[in-house]
């Protein structure tokens, strides 16, 4: 995703959407200041004491303050479990409202609109044919410390589905997010130096001092911190400044020519699809598929010798109705593969090597468990045997038919 950086940067310098009273901040003042001794960057010129205890940013950056002018925030238990982070596969199950998973997105493309995508061009990509998904997401190149950085506000209960397994499995840093607090690639937590737990100042229209969560390998190239939709509000990021797309089944040639007559010229189009598979090979022992098309691939070969991967891409796409559903279903499901709690309690397994209790939140787990449920009723003969399997695993004709339609189009995408 090279090209949303790109664009990002042509947004330095654009006067962002705040009330005009502040308009006269411009996109590149919008920066994290004060990370001082701590960051390795130069530090904000001319910063008041702290009201409270008349200290200077170099006394108390160590600290691990914002910047003077902020509330110092010690860094609790939680904030460094939270930093810690867990890793992908990790046997926690605790949920955070907001951030848990609700369903399993292969995007087909990025959209980026320069000056943001208005309401009108919204509707008309989501009406595109064979557009099934769409999520829209601001942006902006902001500053950090005095070096350049791009940001992006998302909302985390949707976007995290769309982003690379071993991302998107990190509890910690969907819950630091969901809970307001600002994360960051990995490699820009190291460039800046943050440290989890601490407070930072993030100054745009307003100025907010947030809390550094967690961070993470992104995926995307060129993004740098991430922040939720309340907090670019706050800060002012370009409202839809970019929009990923699912369309599996439809010719990437014509959703691209369909796609750019609603951008016009100034927008931008990224292809994310790769049409090639993955080789199929065995997990080695002690490891973990690296994206969910391997996750897929290896889960209906090594726990339903026969099932298409397809089937199961399609139920963790279709199951969670459609990215509805918060967390538990109406009838409590859970997880990206929806089980039922009584359906986990009998098939949930520990995927590839595992240890520890399974948990229906965890793709490593859930999705391995719904390749075995399948082959229990004998999904692996195809046929009228896959469709009864099927609706053993949702009582309903209408999500057999939508199952098997969408990994028809996963089988033409990817080949």
């Amino acid at each position: 995703m090279g090209r949303l950086a790109a664009l990002l940067r042509a947004t330095s310098g654009r006067r962002f959407g705040i009330p005009r009273a502040r308009s006269a901040a411009t996109l590149s003042a919008v920066a994290i200041v004060g990370l001082g001794a701590t960051s390795g960057l130069p530090a904000a010129a001319g910063a008041a004491s702290h009201p409270s205890t008349g200290r200077s940013a170099s006394h108390s950056s160590a600290a691990g303050w914002a910047d003077p002018a902020a509330v110092p925030v010690a860094v609790s238990d939680h904030a460094a479990a939270t930093g810690a982070g867990q890793a992908a596969g990790s046997r926690g199950g605790a949920r955070v409202a907001g951030s848990v998973y609700r369903q399993i997105v292969l995007p087909d493309l990025l959209v980026v609109a320069p000056n943001g995508l208005t309401s009108r061009q919204v509707a008309r990509l989501q009406a595109i044919s064979g557009v099934r998904q769409m999520i829209t997401f601001d942006g902006a190149r902001i500053t950090a410390g005095g070096r350049s950085v791009n940001v992006i506000g998302v909302d985390p209960s949707t976007f995290r589905s769309w982003v690379p397994l071993r991302t998107a499995t990190d509890n910690a840093f969907w819950a630091a997010l969901s809970r307001g607090d600002f994360v960051a690639s990995a490699t820009a937590s190291q460039q800046l130096r943050l440290r989890p737990g601490a407070a930072y100042k993030l100054a745009g229209g307003t100025t907010q001092v947030v809390t550094f969560g967690a961070s993470a390998r992104l995926g995307v190239t060129g993004i740098d911190l991430l922040v939720n939709q309340a907090m670019s509000a706050r800060l002012g990021l370009v409202r839809h400044v970019a929009a990923l797309i699912s369309a599996p089944g439809a010719s990437l040639a014509t959703l691209t020519r369909a796609v750019s007559a609603v951008l016009g010229p100034a927008g931008k189009i990224e292809t994310l699809r790769s049409e090639q598979l993955p080789v199929s090979s065995p997990v080695p022992s002690g490891t973990l598929p690296a994206s969910y098309l391997q996750l897929f691939q290896a889960s209906a070969a090594r726990y339903c010798p026969g099932l298409s991967w397809t089937v199961l891409a399609a139920i963790g796409q279709i199951e969670s109705a459609d990215g509805t559903n918060e967390g538990p279903s109406t009838a409590g499901a859970l997880g990206p593969m929806q089980f039922l709690p009584s359906t986990w309690a009998v098939w949930g397994i520990d995927g590839f090597g595992q240890t520890g209790p399974p948990n229906v939140l965890n793709p490593y787990d859930a999705v391995p468990s719904a390749a075995r449920l399948l082959c229990a009723d004998g999904a692996a003969a195809g046929g009228s045997s896959l469709y009864n399997a099927i609706f053993d695993y949702n009582h309903a004709g209408w999500y057999v038919r939508e199952v098997l339609g969408l990994a028809a189009e996963y089988a033409a995408d990817y080949h």
